[in-house]
């Protein structure tokens, strides 16, 4: 395997970086929870993706994959399953989730001019091999580390980021080009994250479980202190919105086209806690 270091949004390196590949796998993106206040979140997600499909058109990639999100979807109606034939986010949706969506627009919209590609969506991805770590992957180690006061209403749609990669593998090798395909795991709520951690490990969560309504009283403290300390903020209004939203989620399109199946997630986070623990993040 090599490495090579670049930028997604300088399209002359892309092109050097993608001459003589068969197939491009796309997941650089930004993800945010505090909104785009420098315009970095809609010029990697967006315009990166168009120097992506540009650079694989001029390279005759055979075949890109796109890596979406479960955001490009709108939530609602909360109460109904989301699957591919969901509209995408509008402009009243988080800056992250219009990105993302627009970036899958944009891919599909290449399809119809001759870019052989397939969109792949997956949900609130952890596992092990976390190596930053990711915002997911600091709320396990805040988890276990007991640095919670308290918990917090609601939960996410978890995947292993291995099955997320398996399904991309498939995509590659089965999909019809302009198809979409969530690739989702099991949805669970903080609580019982916790609860698992502590059935594996013996680490007693928080008693309390905050209401998103008085969560929400705090997200103006997170945020502050977070800019004090420099260090990324996990309690914001974008996460409260994301713990309410995105619950009933359909992978039956991946099951059936792809013979994609998500691992337990027990099984996501013992191998994560044990990762973690042995890289030291737990110390």
């Amino acid at each position: 395997m090599d490495i090579v270091k670049g930028d997604i949004l300088d399209y002359t390196g892309l092109v050097k970086a993608m001459k003589d590949c068969d197939v491009v796998y796309h997941l650089a993106a930004r993800i945010s929870i505090i909104g785009d206040r420098q315009g970095m979140v809609r010029r990697i997600n967006v315009k990166g993706t168009q120097n992506i499909i540009r650079a694989c058109r001029e390279c005759r990639i055979r075949r890109l994959i796109h890596f979406s999100s479960i955001h490009a979807y709108s939530p609602f109606p909360l109460n109904q399953y989301i699957d591919e034939t969901r509209s995408f986010s509008n402009a009243r949706s988080p800056a992250y989730d219009c990105s993302k969506a627009d970036g899958a627009r944009e891919v599909l919209e290449a399809v119809k001019s001759g870019i052989d590609a397939v969109v792949i969506s997956p949900t609130a991805v952890i596992g092990p091999n976390d190596f930053k770590p990711s915002r997911m992957g600091n709320v396990l180690i805040k988890l276990y580390q007991r640095k919670f006061i308290s918990l917090i209403k609601g939960g996410y749609d978890w995947v292993d980021a291995r099955d997320v990669v398996r399904g991309a593998l498939l995509a590659e090798e089965k999909a019809e080009a302009g198809s979409q395909f969530i690739l989702s795991g099991h949805w669970s709520s903080i609580r019982e994250i916790a609860e698992i951690i502590r059935e594996m490990r013996g680490i007693k969560p928080p008693f309390f479980t905050a209401p998103l309504w008085l969560a929400s009283l705090a997200v103006p403290f997170s945020e502050a202190a977070a800019l004090l300390r420099r260090k990324n903020c996990l309690l914001t209004s974008e996460a409260l919105r994301a713990l309410r939203t995105h619950q009933f989620i359909s992978r039956r399109r991946a099951e059936e086209c792809l013979g994609y199946s998500p691992r337990p997630l027990k099984v996501t986070i013992r191998d994560t806690i044990e990762w973690l623990e042995k890289k030291g993040f737990l110390d």
